[in-house]
């Protein structure tokens, strides 16, 4: 799997990521794994034509000393389909400066 990964995290850090991913992320059923919709502007020519599959999104996971942002771009509709693939390099640049926004606004400093 591809992913950008924030490692060595400290107890305080990994309290104030999961209260920020509780406020800006969508919950799923597992407790450390967060999905975060991809902005309609962002999706690919053919992630646009499919309009059964958005939205679109990718997975932030949580653990202890550690968050990993996923690269690849799932949807929430369905799970296999030629739109779902690894992020371009548009939604790539949006996954790693939401991760990096991210620990900016939390003053992280890794």
């Amino acid at each position: 799997m591809k992913q950008y990964v924030i490692d060595q995290l400290r107890e305080e850090d990994h309290q104030a990521i999961t209260e920020f991913l509780k406020k800006n992320a969508d919950p799923t059923v597992f407790s450390d794994v967060f999905w975060l919709n991809i902005p309609e502007n962002l999706y690919t020519d053919t992630q646009k034509e499919h309009s059964e599959c958005p939205p679109f999104y990718f997975a932030v996971n949580l653990s202890e000393e550690r968050v990993d942002f996923e690269l690849l771009i799932r949807s929430r509709q369905i799970l296999r389909c030629s739109c779902i693939h690894y992020a371009d390099r548009r939604q790539r640049e949006y996954i790693l400066n939401y991760a990096d926004q991210m620990l900016e606004d939390l003053n992280i400093k890794i």
